[in-house]
């Protein structure tokens, strides 16, 4: 048996064997008991703290990865990396550009493609992070091709492979891939009103993400008030929903730039929309609806600098009957937002059970998005930090710098 396979009690036993220390010498240079050794060793009892396990790594000349048997774990950050790197493939072709069609034989269905972008976005909003990655690079290119070989029908499918893609990277911390993604989409979607302003919606994704907040609130509202004059009816519920859902785009812009009168004014104006929707809907993929609207409001509060009104919006929020109808995703990505407000509010017990909370919700939305393991990062060096936080850092080998 490998020692990635050990406890971590016999893996300190394997290692201290390997360096031919005895428990008394490795117990010496920790400053412990040989009693505390042994208990370790046998598992009566647990190094949970990420200070202890570096300090025992230390003394056996092994990087903590290695003592906390997260070797195949890296092997899985690898691939991940591998996955972000095909989907930056898929991307990087020109293909449709330089007017080179592609074979029928080469090019998937367009029902095909349909069916696999809907089940790319259902795995998104799952937060199945690991498995989007390794489809998608697969996805844009059968997408791609489907479109050079009839551009007509093949439209919707590849601006929704641009959204779903785009949406991911935001979610992986590769915000400038993120733009190539839906900078493509845009294009693609040009002259259709609808389209556009789906497309639209992981813009202002990907200008927040990238420190453009300014542009955003000027994208967001342009495209908002566009799909509004372009539906006749003025109640279409899809073009509300996108509606609705840019406006909130262009609000957190406004909030993280400190415009606190156009951060209102804008939610306000989502939330109108928000109330005739009604809530338990997903058009376009936006979960728009009045929970979205109260969702954004606690948001929009943190980016603005005021935890403690976001704290105080969060037990709001989840007391809704909309919450439970929100995707996965959202929800977990929200906690994220909410977790964050309570440590800026000096209340580490209450975010770190958000925090588990999101883990539990949705595990990839918390060991996937480097923005996560930041705040799990920032939870453990507050002098409160509970056991179950510095429990879950251990598990991610997240540690103090």
């Amino acid at each position: 048996m490998g020692s990635e396979l050990l406890p971590i009690g016999r893996r300190v036993a394997y290692w201290r064997g390997r360096r031919r220390m005895s428990q008394q010498v490795l117990a010496d240079r920790l400053g412990k008991s040989k009693s505390w050794v042994d208990k370790v060793e046998r598992g009566v009892r647990s190094l949970d703290k990420v200070s202890t396990i570096a300090e025992v790594a230390a003394v056996l000349r092994i990087d903590q990865a290695t003592l906390l048997g997260r070797d195949r774990q890296r092997s899985a950050v690898d691939v991940r990396a591998d996955g972000v790197e095909r989907i930056r493939a898929a991307l990087s072709t020109y293909d449709m550009t330089l007017g080179r069609r592609a074979a029928a034989r080469d090019a998937p269905s367009v029902a095909h493609v349909a069916r696999s972008i809907g089940h790319a976005w259902t795995t998104y909003q799952h937060a199945r992070y690991p498995q989007l990655i390794s489809g998608l690079p697969e996805l844009v290119v059968g997408a791609q091709r489907c479109y050079t070989l009839d551009p007509g029908a093949g439209r919707v499918a590849l601006v929704e492979a641009y959204r779903v893609t785009a949406a991911l990277l935001v979610k992986l911390g590769e915000g400038e891939l993120g733009w190539l993604a839906v900078d493509r989409a845009m294009t693609i979607a040009t002259d259709d009103a609808e389209l556009v302003a789906a497309a639209a919606v992981q813009l202002g994704q990907v200008l927040r993400a990238t420190g453009r907040a300014g542009s955003a609130v000027s994208a967001m509202r342009t495209a908002a008030y566009r799909i509004v004059q372009a539906d006749l009816d003025g109640d279409q519920p899809a073009h509300l929903s996108l509606c609705g859902t840019l406006l909130v785009q262009a609000a957190l812009a406004a909030a993280r730039q400190g415009d606190e009168r156009a951060t209102a004014s804008l939610l306000d104006e989502a939330a109108d929309l928000g109330g005739r929707v009604g809530d338990g809907h997903d058009h376009h993929r936006t979960a728009f609806g009045p929970t979205a609207v109260a969702v954004a409001r606690a948001v929009a509060a943190l980016e603005s600098g005021d935890a403690g009104e976001a704290a105080a919006l969060h037990q709001e929020v989840v007391r809704r009957d909309g919450w439970r109808w929100l995707p996965t995703e959202h929800r977990a990505a929200y906690l994220l937002d909410a977790a964050r407000a309570h440590l800026q509010g000096d209340d580490p017990t209450r975010a770190a059970r958000i925090l588990l909370e999101a883990d539990q919700t949705a595990p990839s939305e918390v060991r996937h998005r480097p923005s996560a393991r930041d705040l799990l990062n920032q939870m453990i060096r507050h002098p409160d930090a509970p056991m179950p936080i510095i429990q879950l850092a251990t598990t991610l080998a997240v540690g103090r710098a």
